[in-house]
């Protein structure tokens, strides 16, 4: 990693910076403007011939914006020679768009993996992605980096330090896509189980739980979910699982998009990464930079 160097956009600056740090690399320069018509230029000005430069962006709201961002800048770093890009999108946006749900709808999620071949991107490396299949859209190779054991850890200390006993602990899976990554957290836990919610949406945006599958009642319940976006999934979970019994709730999630709604106070602790760059009343965030950085080291 001797010949790199690491550039952030309009996202994710404290992120790029940790770990820029952690792989003792320096941070590039470059000019980000905004016209008024809405167009955008992100100019290089940072030396990066036949050095391997790596973009830390995530693709959050405005997603469009940020994409765009990703692109030109790497038009910029190609034309200023760069040797090789690597992509950091802790964030994947549009990654729950990667199927066609209804009659004529596009995958969104495959039509962003393409525009990022076009820009000639080496390698790809993000965090929890919504779905895996995304994975098959690119033809670089891809990197997904898994939260399970930063949470663990996180949690495992959390419940000694309040005197939560782990096989008191279920972790729930508040929809059938949260199932494996709540067998993988669970596995950081001694004797906890696992327990789902049965959940159905009527429309985008919205859901509605069926059932709880699982003995909850008097437990400590941890749901893990990789975004929490209108809250609806999450606040309806904490109903459906206070309503079986349980003791308290905690939540953890990998992507804090919150576009709208806000969760119930009545929740005993949130937790998130830094993926995004947000600032919410009452919701821990813990850092991925060093998943990252041992992501970008193992070439």
């Amino acid at each position: 990693m001797e010949n790199a160097i690491v550039f952030y956009l309009s996202a994710n600056k404290k992120l790029a910076t940790d770990v820029a740090r952690k792989l003792s690399l320096p941070l590039g320069e470059v000019e980000l403007e905004r016209f008024k018509d809405g167009e955008i230029m992100a100019r290089n000005l940072s030396n990066v011939k036949g050095k391997d430069v790596i973009i830390i962006q995530s693709t959050d709201c405005p997603a469009q914006d940020k994409i765009f961002e990703i692109l030109i800048l790497a038009d910029s770093l190609k034309n200023s020679e760069a040797k090789s890009i690597t992509l950091v999108v802790p964030y994947f946006g549009y990654s729950r768009q990667d199927r066609i749900a209804r009659s004529g709808e596009p995958i969104t999620a495959k039509v962003v993996a393409s525009l990022f071949q076009t820009a000639d991107i080496s390698r790809l490396i993000t965090v929890d992605l919504h779905t895996q299949q995304i994975q098959g859209f690119f033809k670089c190779p891809v990197i997904n980096i898994d939260t399970f054991e930063l949470f663990g850890n996180y949690f495992v200390k959390y419940f000694e330090e309040h005197n939560i006993k782990q096989e008191d602990v279920v972790v729930v899976a508040p929809d059938h896509g949260s199932a494996l990554r709540a067998r993988d957290l669970g596995s950081m836990f001694k004797n906890a189980s696992i327990a789902f919610i049965d959940k159905r949406r009527p429309a985008p945006n919205t859901s509605e739980v069926i059932n709880v599958v699982g003995d909850v009642k008097g437990k400590s319940c941890l749901i893990v979910d990789d975004i929490i976006d209108t809250c609806g999934t999450i606040n309806n979970a904490y109903d459906a699982l206070i309503e079986k019994g349980a003791k308290e709730v905690f939540v953890c999630a990998s992507h804090a998009v919150f576009s709208n709604g806000t969760l119930k106070d009545e929740i005993k602790h949130v937790v998130v990464t830094d993926s995004i760059q947000k600032d919410i009343k009452g919701v821990k965030v813990v850092s991925t930079a060093d998943l990252i950085a041992k992501a970008i080291a193992n070439r």
